[in-house]
C-alpha cells in the first residue's frame, strides 16, 4: 500500500547552487513537485527581499495581461485553451523581454483605440443628436408652433396686470433632453420663467447611445420660445440642471436646415465607415491577443513563482552561491539530484549543485502521496486533520468503511442504481470533462468526488439487496421461506371482504402461539388461535407458516415482511442490532490500529497501559455485547428446545439484552433458566415458566462471568489512567541514576580545583554538578503527562458509550430513508395507476405523475438524502473511528510545483 498506509519519509537537506544557475534548478525542481523549501529570511519583509523588483516586473505584466482580458471579454471575445496544458518549460530571457515589449505595446495600443473609440462615439452621438434636432426643428414649425407660442405669450403678458412686460422679439432654443425628464423639465421651466416660456417636445425613434456607458437610451428633442436675455439665462440654467443640450446654431429656415441635414448625414456615413474600420482593426488585435493570452499568462506566473521561490534562499559568505533548506521524499532524492545536473547542463554553469542531507529536530511535513482515485479519500482524512510523521493513515481502510457505512443509512437498490449511473457517467467522461474546463463550482464538487460517488452506488446497491427494497418493494429473487397455511376457504373469504372494504389485508408475524402456566396455574397462552374475520388481518405463526427445513433466505431480508403489519418493528430491531455491531466492529479496529502506532514508534509502554486496557475495556463490555447479540439471532427460536442445556419454552422468553446489560453493571442476581423446572403439568403437558423469563440467565454460570467482565473493565480504567504517567516516573528515575553513575569527579588537593566529567567524555562541566532529567520526554513534565492522560482516559471510557450510541445513526436514517421512499411512492406513483379508466387520460396521468415522481425522486431521495448519508457518514469517521487512533497533528508535505501554481491561477480566473 507504500505511502498511502504511512506518509512517506521525508530527509531535510540543504542545497547549495551557483547564482547564475538558481534560477534553472529551481525551475526544473518546480517540473517534478517534490521538493518543499523553508523559508531562511522569516524576519524579512517581502519588499525587502533580493527578488522583489522581478516579481514587480511580473505583477506589472500580469497586471496588463488582466487588463487585455478585460478588454477581450468586453467585445464578446472567448480566450481559448487553458493556463495549465501540461507544458511546463519557462521561457528564455530573450523571449520574457520581447513579451514585456508585446505587452507594453498591446497596453498602450488598446488604451489608444479605446481614447479613439470614444471620442468617434461622442462625435457619432451629436452628429445624430444635430441630425434629430434639425429634424424635429422643421417639423415644429410646419405645424405652426411659432403661431401658438407668439399667442400663449402674448395672452401670459395681458395675464401680468400692472407689471411692464418686456418689449422684445420672441426667441426660441431647441435642444436634447433624456425622454423620462422631459415632464419634470417643462413644469421647472414653466415657473422658473413665470409662464413667459412656450415648450415644445418630440420623441427621437431611434434609439442613441450613450457614450459614456455604452447604453441604449430614448432621447426628446425640445424647443423652448421667450422673450429676452433674462429667460435666455434662465433656460440655460434649468438645462444644465437637466443635462439637457442646448444648440444655439440651429438655422432659422428651412432651407439652411435642410442643407444642413444633407452635409450631416454626408459626415455621419463617413463617421460609421471610421468606426467600423476601428472596430476590425480592434478586432484583429484583441483576437490575436485572446489567441495568446494563456500562454503568456501562464509564462508570467511560472516566472513569478520561481523568484517567489528564490526568495526563500539565502547568501553564502561571499554572495556567488545561493543556499536553501528544503523536505524531500526519501524516494525522490535521486530525482533531485537527476534534475540538478538537467537544470546545471542547461544553464551553462561550470559549478555543480550540492545537495547534502542534514540532521535536524524539525518535525518532518506528512506526505502521501495519491492518485486521482485515492486523492477524494484522502482529502476526507485530511479535513479533519493531517496525519502526524509516519502515522498510521486512515484513507486506505476509508476506501472501503466509508461508502460501506454511507449504504448502510442509503441502502436502497434503485437509488444505488442511480448513484452509480452518476459516478460512471462522470468516470467514463472524464477526459472530455476536464477538455470542457467547467467553472461551476457545484459541479466541480461532484466532479472531484466521483469516484466516490461511484463505490457509494455500488455499496448502496449491495445494501439494496441486504434489505430488499427498491423505491419501497421488496423483490422474491430465491423465493420467500414463509408460506400460507391458511385454508384457502378462508383467504377467499378475506379477499372477498377487502373487495368489499376496500382494504389491504396485512399479514403480522408473530411467535408461535403455545399454553402455558404461571405459578398462579392461570393459563397465558392457548395452543389455539382464531382469526377475526372484522380486523381482514391474516397471522402467520412462524412456527407453522415458515419453511424450517429450506432455512433462511439466502441473500437479505424475506420479501414477505414488505407485506407484514409488523414490518417495522422486525427492521428497526435488525437494524438497530446491526447498527451496534458495525459500530463496535469498527471502534475495534480502531484501536487495533492504533496499536501499529505503537509498535512502529516502538512505545511499549503505550502497548501495556493503552492499547491493551483499551481492548479489554472494549471486549468485556461492548464485544460480549455484540456476542449476545448473533447468539440470540442463532439459538432463540419460537420452538420449543434445549439452548446451553437449558429448557427454551418459546420466543416470548428470549432473553432481553438491553435489561441483561443493565443487571450486569448492576451486579444484580438473576435465576438460571426459563422455567422452573421441566416437569409438565395438566392433561396438555404443559410448563410452568418463571416470572420475567426474559430477565434470567440463559447460559450457565452467566452471573459469574459477567462479574469478572465487568471487574476487569473496572481494572482496566486506573491503569488507562496512572499507568503512563508512573511509566514515566521511573523513567525519570532510571535516567538521573544513570546521568549520576556516568559523572566523574577529578579534585586537586593542592590547589582545591575540582573537574566534573560527565559521561566519560573528558568534557568539563563546571566545579558542581547539578543533574537532569526527563530527556526522553523533551522537556515533558509529570503534570503534563497526567492530565493528557487523564483527558484521553475519561474521553475513551465515555465516548465508548457515546460513540455507540452514536452509530445508531446508520439503522435511523434508514429508516428515514425507508420511510419517505414509501411515501412518496404511496402517495405520488401509484394513485396515477386508478386515476382513469379511460386508457389515453390514464397514460397521460401516468406519465406526468411519473415526471413528478423521478424529480422528487433524485431531488429529495438521492440528493439531499445522499448529502445526510454522506455527512452522517463523514462524522463517524472523523470522530468515532479516527479518535481511537489517529491523532492529525501534523502539517502536509507542500512542494514547489508548477502544477500547483497554474491550478491556482485557473481558479483565481475561474472566479
Amino acid at each position: 500500500m507504500g505511502s498511502l498506509y504511512r506518509s512517506e519519509e521525508m530527509r531535510f537537506c540543504q542545497l547549495i547552487v551557483e547564482k547564475d544557475a538558481a534560477f534553472s534548478v529551481v525551475a526544473e525542481l518546480g517540473k517534478q513537485a517534490c521538493v518543499q523549501f523553508k523559508d531562511l529570511n522569516p524576519d524579512v519583509n517581502s519588499f525587502q527581499r533580493i527578488f522583489v523588483r522581478d516579481i514587480r516586473r511580473f505583477d506589472e505584466m500580469e497586471r496588463k495581461l488582466r487588463f487585455l482580458e478585460s478588454q477581450i471579454q468586453k467585445d464578446g471575445m472567448q480566450i481559448g485553451g487553458r493556463v495549465d496544458d501540461g507544458d511546463y518549460e519557462a521561457m528564455p530571457t530573450a523571449e520574457l523581454n520581447q513579451l514585456e515589449t508585446t505587452l507594453n505595446d498591446l497596453e498602450r495600443d488598446v488604451k489608444n483605440m479605446n481614447e479613439s473609440d470614444a471620442l468617434l462615439k461622442k462625435n457619432f452621438a451629436d452628429l445624430k443628436e444635430w441630425d434629430a434636432v434639425l429634424n424635429k426643428t422643421d417639423e415644429f414649425f410646419a405645424g405652426g408652433v411659432d403661431s401658438e407660442a407668439q399667442e400663449e405669450l402674448e395672452e401670459q403678458e395681458e395675464l401680468g396686470g400692472g407689471r411692464q412686460a418686456e418689449k422684445a422679439p420672441i426667441q426660441y432654443v431647441v435642444g436634447v433632453i433624456r425622454r423620462e425628464r422631459i415632464p419634470a423639465f417643462e413644469r421647472v421651466l414653466w415657473r422658473a420663467c413665470h409662464h413667459t416660456a412656450y415648450v415644445r417636445a418630440s420623441d427621437i425613434e431611434e434609439q442613441l447611445e450613450d457614450p459614456e456607458t455604452g447604453d441604449k437610451v430614448n432621447k426628446s428633442v425640445f424647443i423652448v420660445f421667450y422673450k429676452g436675455d433674462r429667460l435666455r439665462s434662465i433656460i440655460n440654467k434649468v438645462a444644465d440642471g437637466f443635462k439637457a443640450k442646448l444648440f444655439a446654431n440651429c438655422p432659422r429656415t428651412s432651407k439652411e436646415r435642410q442643407s444642413s441635414v444633407h452635409e450631416v448625414r454626408a459626415r455621419i456615413a463617413d463617421l460609421q465607415t471610421v468606426i467600423g474600420q476601428t472596430r476590425e482593426h480592434r478586432f484583429r488585435v484583441l483576437q490575436a491577443a485572446a489567441n495568446n493570452h494563456m500562454a503568456w499568462l501562464k509564462q508570467v506566473n511560472l516566472q513569478k513563482s520561481v523568484y517567489h521561490t528564490l526568495n526563500l534562499f539565502n547568501f553564502d559568505g561571499i554572495g556567488r552561491f545561493f543556499v536553501g533548506e528544503c523536505w524531500i521524499p526519501l524516494r525522490d532524492i535521486d530525482n533531485v539530484r537527476e534534475a540538478l545536473e538537467r537544470a546545471t547542463e542547461a544553464s551553462g554553469s561550470a559549478v555543480r549543485p550540492v545537495l547534502n542531507v542534514l540532521e535536524t529536530s524539525d518535525e518532518p511535513p506528512t506526505y502521501n502521496k495519491t492518485n486521482k482515485f485515492t486523492a477524494v479519500f484522502q482529502s476526507i482524512v485530511d479535513s479533519y486533520g493531517v496525519a502526524s510523521y509516519l502515522e498510521v493513515n486512515p484513507a486506505p481502510y476509508t476506501i472501503i468503511t466509508f461508502p460501506f457505512l454511507f449504504s448502510c443509512m442509503f441502502g436502497d437498490l434503485g437509488h444505488g442504481i442511480l448513484m452509480l449511473l452518476a459516478g460512471i457517467y462522470l468516470v467514463v467522461r472524464e477526459k472530455n470533462l476536464i477538455a470542457r474546463n467547467i467553472k461551476d463550482e457545484i459541479f466541480g464538487m461532484f466532479f472531484g468526488g466521483r469516484y466516490i460517488i461511484l463505490l457509494m452506488g455500488l455499496f448502496s446497491i449491495h445494501a439494496g439487496f441486504i434489505y430488499n427494497d427498491m423505491f419501497a418493494k421488496a423483490f422474491n429473487i430465491f423465493g420467500s421461506r414463509w408460506h400460507n397455511p391458511y385454508p384457502n376457504a378462508n383467504v377467499s373469504h378475506w379477499i372477498h371482504e377487502e373487495e368489499v372494504a376496500k382494504r389491504d389485508i396485512l399479514f403480522e408475524v408473530t411467535g408461535q402461539p403455545h399454553q402455558f402456566f404461571s405459578r398462579s396455574n392461570k393459563p397465558r397462552f392457548t395452543n389455539q388461535y382464531s382469526i377475526a374475520l372484522s380486523d381482514w388481518r391474516g397471522h402467520l405463526d412462524p412456527g407453522v407458516a415458515y419453511d424450517t427445513a429450506a432455512g433462511p433466505y439466502p441473500f437479505g431480508v424475506d420479501p414477505v415482511w414488505n407485506v407484514a403489519e409488523n414490518r417495522l418493528n422486525f427492521l428497526n430491531s435488525m437494524k438497530m442490532k446491526l447498527s451496534v455491531i458495525l459500530g463496535i466492529g469498527q471502534m475495534t479496529f480502531g484501536v487495533i490500529l492504533s496499536l501499529q502506532n505503537h509498535r512502529f514508534f516502538k512505545s511499549k509502554i503505550d502497548i501495556f497501559t493503552v492499547f491493551i486496557p483499551q481492548m479489554l475495556f472494549l471486549g468485556c463490555i461492548f464485544m460480549y455485547l455484540c456476542l449476545q447479540i448473533i447468539l440470540k439471532w442463532i439459538f432463540f427460536w419460537v420452538k420449543e428446545e434445549v439452548i446451553f442445556g437449558q429448557l427454551y419454552p418459546g420466543s416470548h422468553c428470549a432473553p432481553s439484552l438491553l435489561i441483561g446489560l443493565i443487571n450486569m453493571f448492576m451486579l444484580k442476581p438473576r435465576e438460571a433458566g426459563f422455567v422452573m423446572n421441566e416437569t409438565r403439568v395438566g392433561p396438555n403437558n404443559l410448563l410452568i415458566e418463571k416470572e420475567g423469563c426474559y430477565l434470567t440467565q440463559w447460559y450457565p454460570g452467566q452471573s459469574i462471568i459477567e462479574m469478572i467482565l465487568v471487574l476487569i473493565a473496572v481494572i482496566c480504567v486506573p491503569i488507562m489512567l496512572f499507568g503512563k504517567p508512573i511509566a514515566f516516573i521511573l523513567e525519570q528515575k532510571k535516567h538521573k541514576k544513570a546521568h549520576a553513575e556516568n559523572i566523574t569527579v577529578h579534585a586537586n588537593v593542592l590547589t582545591e580545583e575540582t573537574e566534573i566529567i560527565a559521561n566519560g567524555n573528558g568534557k568539563a562541566e563546571g566545579g558542581h554538578s547539578s543533574g537532569g532529567g526527563g530527556g526522553a520526554h523533551h522537556g515533558e513534565n509529570f503534570g503534563d503527562v497526567m492530565v493528557h492522560q487523564a483527558i484521553h482516559t475519561i474521553e475513551y471510557v465515555l465516548g465508548c458509550v457515546s460513540h455507540t450510541a452514536s452509530y445508531l445513526r446508520l439503522w435511523a436514517l434508514s429508516l428515514a430513508h425507508a420511510q419517505l421512499s414509501e411515501v412518496l411512492w404511496h402517495m405520488v406513483l401509484s394513485n396515477s395507476f386508478n386515476a382513469s379508466h379511460n386508457l389515453a387520460i390514464g397514460g397521460i396521468a401516468i406519465y406526468i405523475v411519473f415526471f413528478i415522481f423521478a424529480v422528487l425522486t433524485f431531488s429529495i431521495l438521492v440528493l439531499m438524502e445522499g448529502l445526510s448519508a454522506f455527512l452522517h457518514a463523514l462524522r463517524l469517521h472523523w470522530v468515532e473511528f479516527q479518535s481511537k487512533f489517529y491523532l492529525g497533528l501534523g502539517y502536509p508535505f507542500v512542494p514547489f510545483s508548477f502544477k500547483e501554481q497554474l491550478s491556482k491561477v485557473e481558479l483565481q480566473a475561474a472566479a
